[in-house]
């Protein structure tokens, strides 16, 4: 009985580390961290003349504002640097050309002095314009040095009042410059248009948008960006593909950013050399409004023209970002001086732009690329190149029926024994 047990233990362990070997992937080093240390955070005050109206917890806009702020630069972690600019904080008059460049400095992005920050908030009055498009320009240009993680926290309670300069517009030109800048949003009224015009700000950046008719709500949220921008994090390396692979960046593993037009091609290339395998993804994000019905397609191609392995996914409008991936194993070769392979990598999408929508400049796109030890490795993702089709079920089979013989032979043994004793 005690063979019988331990046998069966021995088959169940034989399946489950088949199944581990299945389930659980080696880490790929597909970039390193960002240290926290840089952290950076520029918050976006709105300082309007409608900042005086008195409706959140019995108290005006601003003043639900500074108590957040004080509360906010109180908990904000050591290692981060924060800053504050506002808008619409020193012009009250009417002429719109001078009110739509109101946006200054309160505080630099620097390592924080608590007292001297507080007491510039407190100085703040509700006086004029809410030109958000300028501010959020100028923000950017508060954070531009630096590789650390970069945060623009914009609070306001009312849209843009500076048009033709488009927020929405400003935020996807920050985006396409690739520093990986996030800028999140907080509405502090529930007004359809401005929810709309903030959400469009936040996605172009992968930021978030919320809106808040609280003080501690406020508190909360700003305080959770804050920390947020302290956790270390990848940044995406700027890069631009090409429309032939000839003329195509090469890339080494890691993260990438890029932008692509409605139904443009880009290109990439990436040297896989022999014994090592290829694994690349890529994810396409509709940052404006888009006809419901989408796909991405990423190839792996010879530099010939011959398709290696393609990935693809399609969309009907429920999500505003699709991915796809591939993986590609380079043969090992038996000459130790073997050269690397030039792999393409073409990036494709079916996006189409909804009536009235500007092409340009193009959706952000991220490019995964990873190049690491083949399926021949006991430490892949495919043990023994188990994980490749009709290797797997064979296997599978084989030990199945192996399994099967020895529960028949042992249940023969054990009803023989019975009938002896």
């Amino acid at each position: 009985m005690i063979r019988t047990q331990r046998l069966a233990a021995g088959v169940c362990a034989l399946l489950a580390t088949l199944a581990a070997g299945l389930a659980f992937p080696a880490a790929a080093e597909a970039g390193e961290p960002t240290s926290g240390a840089n952290a950076k955070v520029d918050l976006v005050l709105d300082v309007s003349g409608s900042m005086r109206t008195r409706d959140i917890d019995g108290g005006t806009r601003m003043a639900a504002a500074k108590q957040a702020f004080n509360e906010v630069l109180d908990a904000t972690p050591e290692d981060v640097q924060l800053g504050i600019r506002t808008l619409g904080a020193n012009y009250a008059g009417n002429d719109r050309q001078t009110g739509c460049k109101d946006t200054a400095q309160l505080y630099p992005v620097s390592t924080l002095d608590r007292t001297e920050a507080k007491t510039a908030v407190a100085t703040l009055s509700p006086t004029g314009w809410t030109p958000i498009g300028p501010a959020l320009l100028k923000a950017a240009g508060d954070l531009a040095d630096g590789d650390g993680s970069k945060r623009i926290v914009l609070i306001t309670d009312g849209e843009d009042t500076c048009a033709p300069l488009d927020p929405c517009e400003v935020a996807r030109e920050i985006a396409a410059k690739g520093i990986g800048m996030t800028i999140d949003t907080l509405g502090l009224v529930p007004n359809t248009k401005l929810n709309k015009q903030l959400s469009c700000i936040a996605e172009a950046t992968g930021g978030t948008y919320t809106s808040v008719e609280h003080t501690d709500e406020l508190t909360d949220k700003v305080n959770q960006l804050v920390d947020r921008a302290a956790d270390p994090v990848v940044t995406p390396v700027a890069t631009e593909g090409a429309a032939q692979c000839t003329s195509a960046p090469t890339l080494k593993s890691g993260l990438y950013s890029d932008r692509e037009e409605f139904g443009q091609q880009r290109w990439y290339k990436v040297d896989v050399d022999p014994g090592k395998e290829l694994r690349a993804s890529v994810s396409v994000a509709a940052d404006r409004a888009v006809s419901p019905s989408y796909g991405v397609l990423l190839r792996a191609v010879t530099v010939h023209g011959r398709e290696i392995v393609r990935g693809e996914s399609a969309g009907n409008g429920r999500t505003d970002v699709i991915s796809t991936g591939l993986r590609y194993p380079k043969a090992e070769s038996d000459a130790d001086d073997a050269p690397a392979e030039t792999v393409c990598l073409q990036v494709t999408n079916s996006f189409s732009p909804a009536p009235g929508v500007k092409t340009t400049p193009g959706m952000p796109l991220e490019l995964t690329v990873d190049v690491v030890d083949g399926p021949s490795k006991a430490s892949d993702v495919a043990s023994f190149g188990l994980g490749r089709g009709w290797w797997l079920l064979g296997v599978l089979v084989l030990v199945g029926f192996v399994a099967g013989l020895l529960w028949g032979w042992l249940s023969r043994w054990r009803v023989a024994v019975w009938r002896t004793n």
